[in-house]
C-alpha cells in the first residue's frame, strides 16, 4: 500500500511541477501582444474574422452561444444519420432522436455524459467528427470564458474584454493540439489501438471467441483528458485495457486531466500580474481536494466492512469495481480529481465505490470549483470570490472591493443566482425523477413512453439507489459526465431530463462570472490603500473555503444524508 501511495503522490507532484511552466507558456500566448502564426491568420481569414477588433462583453457571450448553437445542430445531424453514413466497420446503428439530442449537447457542453456503450454507440466517423471534434471545441471555449474576465482583474476601466474568437482560436491550435499530440504518441506506443480496423476476434483464456472492437482510440482518449473532456472511446472508459493499457498510461491520463486545470490558475497570475493571488487561490482548492481525496483514500484502503463480516480479508484493500493494474488507491486518487475537474473518466466503477467514496465524489461536483475544468473551473470559483468579497466587505464594515473595483448589488444578485442555480438543477431533477419512480413504476399510457419502466431504472435499492440518481443529476450539472452506471439511462425521460440539465449547467456558470466581470470592468478603478480589503491574504483565502463549504453544504446535505450518508451509516 505504501508504493500505491508513493504512486498517487509522484502523479500530483509530476502535475504540478509541468503546470508551472506550462501556466507560464499560455499566459505568453494570450498577452495582448503575442503575434498570430500563420495557421491562426489563416483560420481568420478563412472565417472572415477580424482578430484586432475587441468585443464587448455582450458580443463575446453571444459569440460563444452562437457559434455552440452551430455545432450542436451539426452533431445532432450527424448522429441521426450515423448508420448510413461511411467509417462504419462495425455496423453500429443511428442513434434514436432523444439519445442524439442527449449526446451532442453532452459533448458540446464539455461533459461526455454518455447514456450509450462507446464502441457500439458511435460508428468512427461520429467519433472522430463529432466527439473528437467537440472535445477540441468545448475546452477551447472554456478556456477563452476564462479570458474573457481577465481585464475586470487589470487596473484600468474598459468597455472591452478582448476576443473570443482568437482565444478560442489560439487556444486549440497553441495549447490543447500540442498537448493531446504528445500524450496520442504516448498511448499508441504502449498498447492503445491507432487504427481504423473494425473488430478483431480472440479466444478468451476460457476458450469463448469474442469480438474485440478497436479504431483509432488513442487521439481520441488524449483530448478527452487534456481537455477535461472523459468521454470513453469504450463503454469502460479508462477501466478498458485498450483504452488504459497499464500502470504508464494511467500515471499518463492522470497528468494530463490536471494539468490544464493547473496550469490555468497560473496562468492567469502571469496575466494580470498577482502571482500571490494566484497561491491563494491554489492553495484554496488544493486543501479543497485533500478534504475530498484523504477520507476516500482510507475508505478504500480499509476495504469494505459488509465483506469483513463475511470473515474475507482484503489486504488490498477495497478491490470491487477496481482494476488489478491500478489497486485502489490510484483509483481512489483518480475517482476524486475526475470529478473535481470535471473530466469525469474513470478507471474504476464509481457504483461500487465506497459510501463515503461516493459521498466525497458527489461534493467534488457539487462543489465543482476545486480546480475544475479547463478555464471554467475559475469561473465556477470566481461567483464564490465575488460572494466572500461582499460578506468580508459587510463584516469589518468596509467597502466591497475586488481588485479597486466595487462589488454592488447587480455583482452579487448575479453570483448569487448562479450558487442557487446549481441547486435546483440538482435537487430538482432528483425530485423529479423520485416522483416519476414513485408515481409511475410500470409506466402507464402516456408515461410509459416517456419514461419507459421506472421500476427497472435502478439496479440497487433503498439509499445507493438514490445516490445513483442523486449523481445522474449532479454530474450533468456539473458538467462533469461520470455516473453510477446501476442506473438504466438511456430512455427519453433521462436524455431529455439531463440535456436540459446540461445547457444550463454549463452555460449560465459562464454567462454569469463573465457579465459580473464586463461590468466591473468598466467601473472606475480606485488604487488600493489602508482601506482596502486585501484579497491575496492567507485570512481571504480562509474565508473563501468557508463560503464554499457553507453554500455547498446548507445546499446539499440533506440530499447526501438520504443517499450516500445513509448507505455509509448503514454499514459501520
Amino acid at each position: 500500500m505504501s508504493t500505491e501511495l508513493l504512486g498517487v503522490a509522484v502523479m500530483y507532484g509530476l502535475t504540478l511541477l509541468l503546470a508551472i511552466p506550462l501556466g507560464k507558456y499560455i499566459a505568453n500566448v494570450f498577452k495582448p501582444e503575442s503575434a498570430n502564426g500563420p495557421i491562426e491568420r489563416f483560420i481568420y481569414r478563412l472565417a472572415g474574422l477580424d482578430s484586432s477588433r475587441d468585443m464587448t462583453w455582450k458580443e463575446n457571450l453571444i459569440a460563444l452561444l452562437t457559434i455552440n448553437a452551430v455545432w450542436l445542430g451539426f452533431a445532432f445531424t450527424l448522429l441521426l444519420i450515423q448508420g448510413s453514413l461511411p467509417l462504419n466497420p462495425d455496423g453500429n446503428p443511428s442513434m434514436t432522436p432523444d439519445l442524439a439530442f442527449n449526446t451532442a449537447i453532452s459533448f458540446m457542453v464539455n461533459c461526455d455524459l454518455q447514456h450509450y456503450s462507446g464502441e457500439s454507440g458511435l460508428t468512427y466517423l461520429t467519433q472522430l467528427f463529432v466527439v473528437n471534434f467537440l472535445m477540441f471545441t468545448s475546452a477551447a471555449t472554456g478556456i477563452a470564458s476564462l479570458l474573457l474576465v481577465v481585464r475586470s482583474f487589470l487596473p484600468k476601466a474598459v468597455d472591452t474584454v478582448g476576443n473570443f474568437y482568437v482565444f478560442f482560436v489560439k487556444a486549440i491550435t497553441r495549447i490543447l493540439l500540442p498537448i493531446s499530440f504528445v500524450v496520442a504518441l504516448l498511448l499508441a506506443f504502449s498498447g492503445t489501438p491507432a487504427s481504423f480496423d473494425g473488430k478483431d476476434s480472440i479466444v478468451t483464456m476460457q476458450g469463448d471467441t469474442v469480438g474485440v472492437s478497436r479504431g483509432p482510440a488513442a487521439g481520441m482518449i488524449a483530448i478527452k483528458h487534456a481537455g477535461t473532456n472523459g468521454g470513453g472511446w469504450f463503454g469502460a472508459n479508462s477501466a478498458h485495457p485498450f483504452e488504459n493499457p497499464t500502470y504508464f498510461t494511467n500515471v499518463v491520463e492522470m497528468v494530463a486531466q490536471v494539468l490544464l486545470p493547473i496550469a490555468m490558475l497560473f496562468a492567469l497570475g502571469f496575466l494580470i500580474n498577482r502571482r500571490r493571488f494566484t497561491w491563494v487561490v491554489y492553495s484554496v482548492m488544493t486543501i479543497g481536494m485533500l478534504c475530498l481525496l484523504i477520507p476516500t483514500l482510507v475508505t478504500e484502503f480499509h476495504g469494505n466492512p459488509a465483506i469483513a463480516q463475511l470473515g474475507v480479508i482484503q489486504p488490498t484493500g477495497a478491490m470491487e469495481g477496481k482494476e488489478v493494474r491500478f489497486g485502489p488507491l490510484a483509483s481512489a486518487y483518480w475517482s476524486i480529481v475526475t470529478t473535481i475537474i470535471s473530466t469525469g473518466s474513470v478507471n474504476s466503477m464509481h457504483d461500487s465505490s465506497m459510501a463515503l467514496s461516493g459521498t466525497m465524489e458527489l461534493l467534488g461536483m457539487m462543489t465543482n470549483a476545486f480546480y475544475g475544468g479547463c478555464g471554467v473551473g475559475f469561473l465556477n470559483y470566481y461567483y464564490y470570490l465575488i460572494i466572500a468579497v461582499f460578506i468580508s466587505g459587510l463584516m469589518v464594515g468596509r467597502t466591497p472591493e475586488l481588485f479597486g473595483r466595487k462589488v454592488e448589488a447587480r455583482e452579487i444578485k448575479i453570483a448569487s443566482i448562479v450558487a442557487l442555480l446549481s441547486t435546483l438543477l440538482v435537487k430538482g431533477g432528483t425530485a423529479l425523477a423520485a416522483w416519476v419512480y414513485i408515481n409511475y413504476p410500470n409506466g402507464a399510457g402516456v408515461a410509459s413512453d416517456l419514461v419507459g419502466k421506472p421500476s427497472a431504472w435502478l439496479n440497487n435499492p433503498a439509499n445507493h439507489g438514490f445516490t445513483e440518481v442523486l449523481y445522474e443529476f449532479t454530474s450533468a450539472n456539473a458538467n462533469n459526465g461520470s455516473g453510477f452506471e446501476g442506473l438504466g439511462d438511456n430512455n427519453f425521460f433521462w436524455n431529455y431530463a439531463t440535456g436540459i440539465v446540461l445547457i444550463l449547467g454549463r452555460f449560465i456558470p459562464i454567462i454569469g462570472p463573465v457579465a459580473i466581470a464586463g461590468l466591473l470592468a468598466q467601473k472606475k478603478y480606485v488604487p488600493e490603500s489602508s482601506g482596502t480589503l486585501p484579497t491575496d491574504t492567507a485570512t481571504f483565502g480562509l474565508m473563501t473555503f468557508a463560503v464554499i463549504l457553507i453554500i455547498t453544504a446548507l445546499s446539499f446535505f440533506p440530499a447526501l444524508a438520504l443517499g450516500p450518508l445513509a448507505e455509509y451509516f448503514s454499514l459501520k
